[in-house]
């Protein structure tokens, strides 16, 4: 028979190998395979599986929903892990409720992406919240975690959540309300995906921002931002808003699943002005439920800066723009063509 060899494969899955068989994970969903991505060129990140409970190409991304031992069910697009069941938390609180908790009396969130439902699911324990619009352009995506994705179930029934499937370019274009949060919880740019567009200076200054009520908060989700990574995209998306908002925080988060520290941006035209003490306060008054990472001191901690990426954030210089973007390894189907 041979002794079993595991062959990897760049962000994919490993085929097992005894000498007369050769058969893939999605076949034989074996409990000794893992899942393997690219973080840079010279570093790879892999998990062991348990199985694959969805592995498909929609009309715009790759898509894969793992369950793996260490995090649970984990969502992977484009080769790059989005979310995983067990700290999935970690960033979508870190993405929600600062930008909430900011604003006085936040009524009307737009998010960008979140298909998978879990930064609706965090929007919609603001007390406050009358509407939620959650545009996705993958309506694969969306139908695939709204089936397996059960601690999101009753975000997706909640009456207050309008579900989109469409570009959240296109449809910031094309509405007439205006409204108080705007959410970037959009794939990373990737070379050839279809998000990258939407992290541009131009995208902020002629389109976002004009939908945002005068004092209305924008945050995005902004790639890795650790002491190695935070040069591919995070420094530039900062620089980017601070080109078009008046006020800019940047806040980092270590995120287990991610194999990093990450980051997001949050911006407004109005000073960002409260303490711990205000916004404990303010969770305890608006947020149904206990938050199981966020605290004021903690976010206030997370806006701190190490020397190494203070500096990089400080004496940034590019600009993103759809000429000249950056992107973090991995790839789209746009590379295909």
């Amino acid at each position: 028979m041979g002794e079993a060899v595991e062959i990897f494969y760049p962000n994919g899955f490993s085929k097992i190998c005894n000498g007369t068989t050769n058969q893939t994970l999605v076949e034989t969903h074996q409990f000794d395979s893992w899942y393997e991505e690219s973080i840079d060129e010279d570093l790879k990140w892999s998990f062991a599986l348990k199985g694959v409970l969805y592995k498909g190409t929609s009309e715009y991304q790759d898509i894969a929903l793992l369950d793996t031992k260490r995090f649970g069910k984990v969502l992977v697009i484009d080769g790059k892990m989005q979310s995983a069941e067990v700290d999935e938390f970690i960033y979508h609180e870190c993405l929600i409720h600062p930008a909430l908790l900011f604003h006085s009396s936040p009524k009307t969130v737009f998010i960008m992406g979140g298909g998978e439902g879990s930064a609706a699911r965090e929007a919609l324990r603001h007390k406050s919240i009358e509407e939620v619009v959650m545009c996705d352009i993958d309506q694969e995506v969306v139908n695939f975690c709204r089936r397996f994705l059960t601690v999101n179930r009753d975000a997706f029934c909640n009456k207050k959540l309008n579900l989109v499937i469409n570009d959240a370019k296109a449809e910031l274009e094309k509405r007439n309300e205006k409204c108080d949060i705007i959410v970037g919880d959009l794939a990373d740019p990737v070379e050839g995906g279809p998000c990258y567009q939407l992290y541009t200076k131009s995208f902020y200054e002629k389109i976002l921002k004009p939908k945002l009520n005068e004092n209305g908060i924008f945050v995005t989700q902004a790639g890795p931002a650790g002491i190695f990574t935070h040069k591919e995209v995070f420094s530039s998306i900062y620089n980017t808003i601070r080109q078009v908002f008046k006020y800019v925080v940047a806040y980092t988060a270590h995120v287990p699943s991610f194999a990093d520290t990450w980051g997001w941006v949050m911006a407004s035209d109005q000073p960002f002005s409260i303490d711990a003490e205000e916004i404990d306060r303010r969770i305890a008054e608006r947020v149904d439920g206990e938050l199981l990472y966020l605290n004021g001191a903690s976010f206030l901690s997370s806006a701190t800066m190490n020397k190494t990426v203070y500096l990089s954030l400080l004496n940034e210089t590019h600009v993103y723009t759809e000429e000249d973007a950056r992107f973090i390894p991995g790839h789209g189907l746009g590379n295909r063509l």
